[in-house]
């Protein structure tokens, strides 16, 4: 499994503007083969710490076709109706492979 997780700092004025946003959501990339599921994390503190989202994915293949596809720029389209300084600084973009899950079990 391929996963990614983006860290947003928001400003504390625009966090509920930005959650709205996350419900919102085009839900092109539900769609997708190889999507698995989106995570969206609220930290305990949003004043100083970034929100995570978190995309799964069959493989990396699958987030790259995802990426450079035209419902990628449609889905993050809305995003980008927050103003700049909705954004405490740019977001932080990791990405991973997965190595164990224990959603996944063995017989």
């Amino acid at each position: 499994m391929f996963v990614t997780m983006n860290r947003i700092p928001v400003a504390p004025e625009y966090v509920q503007r930005f959650e709205e946003t996350f419900r919102q959501r085009a839900r092109l990339v539900d769609r997708r083969p190889g999507f698995v599921r989106n995570l969206v994390l609220r930290p305990a503190n949003p004043a100083e710490e970034p929100y995570v989202v978190m995309t799964f994915w069959e493989s990396e293949a699958h987030f790259q076709d995802w990426v450079n596809s035209p419902g990628f720029k449609e889905g993050h389209a809305k995003s980008s109706t927050l103003p700049r300084e909705a954004f405490r600084g740019p977001n932080r973009l990791e990405t991973f492979e997965a190595i164990t899950d224990s959603a996944q079990t063995e017989h």
